[in-house]
């Protein structure tokens, strides 16, 4: 079954992952039919859970310091970077336009 190419799109965003070969598009592909076999887990009658955990009591722990100063070093391992800041995908992994993603959807 085809994947509308808004469809990737908004996928790609909100995962920020690039879906736009062959192989992330059979990825894709391989989540969707796990995904859909959930469908068939019966759950009538279970209340939903609000954590995998909810059998254990959990806690916050100290934030303890045990190194620091160390900005320079760390954003040398940044592709992209603005100031101080790292710069997350979308930035570093290009996204086709809309257009492109028609044109590679009707190839595969």
């Amino acid at each position: 079954e085809q994947v509308p190419a808004a469809v990737l799109e908004h996928l790609e965003r909100l995962a920020l992952v690039d879906f736009r070969d062959a192989e992330g598009v059979r990825r894709l592909r391989e989540a969707v039919r796990f995904a859909e076999r959930l469908h068939d887990v019966d759950t009538e009658g279970l209340e939903p859970m609000d954590s995998v955990l909810e059998d254990r009591c959990l806690y916050l722990r100290e934030d303890d310091v045990t190194e620091g100063n160390c900005t320079k070093e760390l954003l040398k391992n940044a592709r992209e970077k603005i100031e101080e800041y790292f710069v997350a995908p979308p930035g570093n992994i290009p996204l086709p336009k809309l257009e492109e993603r028609e044109t590679f959807e009707q190839q595969s």
